[in-house]
């Protein structure tokens, strides 16, 4: 079994930053592509930001230049680095991890119970 969990969301004015951390643990055999996932009021669930296995990264158009996905493959742990957020940045973001838990096994995505994120003045 694997257990990802979100944390680094609250409350930050317009301009401001804030580092998503996602962390997954258990019967991990390998982690595979990552991404960060977002749901705003209303909305529906979009893609916010991607890194495939071989570290590529890719983002909605909407968050270019301000949001970078990384990883710590020590860690098991996914970051995203949000600046320059804006009130439409404002949902719940989750993490979705690809992974194995045995050798040769098919990647299983993995998700998150998000983390709130409020940019307002």
């Amino acid at each position: 079994q694997v257990q990802v969990v979100e944390s680094g969301g609250g409350l930050v004015q317009p301009g401001g930053s804030l580092r998503l951390s996602c962390v997954a643990s258990g019967s991990i055999f390998s982690i595979y592509a990552i991404r960060w996932h977002r749901q705003g009021p209303g909305k529906q669930r979009e893609l916010v930001a991607g890194l495939t296995s071989g570290g590529t990264p890719n983002y909605l158009d909407s968050v270019k230049g301000r949001f970078t996905i990384s990883r710590d493959n020590a860690k098991n742990t996914v970051y995203l680095q949000m600046n320059s957020l804006k009130p439409e940045d404002t949902a719940v973001y989750y993490c979705a991890v690809d992974a194995t838990t045995g050798y040769g096994l098919v990647p299983y995505e993995y998700w998150g119970q998000g983390t709130q994120v409020t940019v307002s003045s």
